[in-house]
């Protein structure tokens, strides 16, 4: 399996065909990840984040923290959690200045954060619902792809209150690593 700097022609193709969400967020830096067999299998991106404030709880600044923002990927990976290894070692070496990733596992997609979990990623808390989702085309979807359905049709939609997002973070050196340890709390477990 090999990583590589994807395209923008690349990232948007991922985010719209492998990702339950059907948009494209605000990207920093991507990866084209290609199994073994050199087959292209979609994309892996990392932003600067929705919020400015986001590395202020961890006491850093932007250019120092991520989000990973999409893991958008067909599942002709050999293993979802060495590509996400991968891309954690890139982002490493190519972004010397970021010492924090952070990510969120979508509670209302049933996502507990299992690629998380298998990258020894940090739980560290859930959030609260903010913002509505849209039943559409026999999925739950982000608000978001309203500018993408028309009017008519986005009306009529069934919506509901968010379930809210899991938070987990990855700390690249020594001293926001013992930082992020003592905030960690227990890995969520699926529900069954």
């Amino acid at each position: 399996m090999r990583l590589e700097k994807a395209s923008h022609k690349a990232i948007k193709y991922a985010c719209m065909k492998f990702h339950y969400a059907k948009a494209i967020p605000i990207i920093s830096t991507g990866f084209s990840v290609f199994n073994d067999n050199n087959e292209w299998c979609g994309c892996i991106t990392f932003g600067g984040g929705a919020s400015p404030n986001l590395g202020k709880m961890f006491g850093i600044r932007a250019g120092e923290y991520l989000e990973l923002t999409r893991m958008a990927l067909n599942g002709k990976q050999e293993s979802t959690s060495k590509a996400m290894s991968i891309a954690m070692r890139l982002i490493k070496k190519k972004c010397p200045t970021v010492r924090l990733l952070i990510s969120y596992a979508d509670v209302g997609q049933n996502h507990i954060g299992i690629i998380y979990q298998a990258t020894n990623w940090i739980f560290i808390d859930q959030s609260k619902s903010s913002g509505t989702d849209v039943f559409y085309k026999g999925k739950w979807r982000h608000d978001r792809i309203a500018g993408n359905i028309p009017k008519a049709v986005f009306q009529k939609c069934e919506k509901r209150i968010k379930a809210g997002k899991r938070k987990y973070i990855y700390p690249l050196d020594k001293d926001m690593k013992t930082f992020c340890n003592e905030l960690a709390k227990p890995y969520p477990k699926k529900e069954v």
